[in-house]
């Protein structure tokens, strides 16, 4: 998998990852802020992970930076 950056993005990603390791992705950002997942999350974040690399890196590092900043 292709690292998730961690500041703010001025350029997109590069790079192409396959819709299961952008799906764990995902799951990884939000399982580590903390989010619950219903049965309909896991149907968007499906739907998210089938989208292109520079779409799935982006939202990933949003959900790593939002959390980060409410646990600081």
């Amino acid at each position: 998998m292709l690292p998730i950056p961690t500041g703010p993005i001025n350029t997109a990603p590069v790079g192409f990852v396959g819709d299961d390791e952008q799906h764990a992705a995902l799951i990884t950002a939000l399982e580590a802020a903390g989010v619950e997942l219903g049965t309909y999350d896991h149907r968007i974040v499906n739907w998210l992970a089938g989208s292109d690399w520079p779409t799935v890196a982006v939202i990933t590092s949003l959900i790593h930076r939002a959390a980060h900043t409410t646990t600081s």
